[in-house]
């Protein structure tokens, strides 16, 4: 039970990544591959204040978010002044230089990273698995409800206007810059908030686990799911989330497991697999099109 646990925080945690990353690649169709690097400060942010300073898991929580949030927000106004192409090298460079900054500033514990991060706890209860996988899925739920409002929302529908058409939607009024930035930001302080938890439920933090390999392991769940879908972020990180506990005799050869499902995926169904108008979409709409139908014609 206890490695199931992990396993479904662990999921939970990739989970809040990707419906975040979902603000930035689904809705407004801007290239990132940094969102480990968010990840990354937040669980730093996170681990240095709780260790060195002493404070509270709690306290950690908003710090992380904001620190986050500030460097997706320095990101977004750099977006505004690059093609697609160079923003993806952008990002991809942002990674490596936290990578850098991590591992070479001793602020941040150098190369050996940092250590016997404590415990969260209420009162005089410290966390167990269990407690870890309640509260990742609160995390979940709060950035999954996040996403439903903006999909629903004015601000929704005009990101996905700069999605599809960006010269089209400044035409009509919409203000694509400070949209793409709040996007970016928002992705970013939802990756910190989550690298909060990451930190103590891993009790230790080092430079390469926060490298452009999970950012791409996390565009990866993204892709596969389904772009601009809350279900189709939720179903890749599940899916890709729980693929290398069942096949661990091929843990070595994960990167290229992934990198040959991306390849078919945009090969052979471009939406992800419950992405906007993908195959499984389209099936589960012709299978509720008769429960539709029965209930619009059924007894007043």
């Amino acid at each position: 039970m206890s490695y199931l646990l992990v396993v479904g925080v662990t999921i939970a945690i990739y989970a809040v990544l990707t419906v975040a990353l979902n603000m930035v690649v689904g809705y407004v169709g801007q290239p990132n591959l940094a969102q480990s690097a968010f990840l990354g400060l937040g669980a730093y942010f996170a681990a240095v204040l709780s260790t060195r300073y002493h404070l509270g898991f709690w306290w950690t929580i908003p710090v992380a978010f904001g620190v986050a949030g500030i460097a997706g927000f320095a990101l977004g106004a750099i977006s505004l002044r690059l093609r697609e192409d160079f923003l993806a090298i952008t990002t991809i460079g942002l990674n490596f230089v936290m990578v850098a900054v991590f591992q070479y500033l001793p602020f941040f514990g150098g190369a050996v990273g940092i250590y016997s991060i404590p415990v969260p706890s209420i009162g005089e209860h410290h966390f167990g698995n269990l407690d870890y996988l309640i509260l990742a899925a609160a995390m979940l739920a709060l950035v999954v409800g996040v996403s439903k409002y903006l999909e629903r929302s004015w601000l929704g529908a005009s990101l996905f206007a700069i999605r599809d058409d960006e010269s089209a939607a400044a035409s009509v009024g919409i203000p694509v810059a400070s949209y793409k930035v709040v996007a970016f930001t928002l992705s970013a302080a939802f990756a910190g908030m989550v690298g909060s938890l990451y930190a103590p439920f891993l009790s230790a933090v080092t430079p390469t686990s926060f490298g452009f390999t999970e950012s791409v392991v996390i565009l990866s769940m993204l892709i596969f799911g389904g772009l601009g879908t809350v279900r189709g972020a939720l179903l890749g990180a599940l899916v890709l989330g729980a693929l290398p506990e069942a096949f661990r005799f091929i843990s070595n050869f994960r990167l290229l497991t992934y990198g040959v499902i991306l390849l078919l995926m945009l090969r052979f169904q471009p939406q992800g697999l419950a992405g906007e108008a993908s195959a499984v979409s389209r099936l589960v709409g012709r299978l509720a099109s008769p429960l539709r139908k029965s209930r619009d014609h059924g007894p007043a």
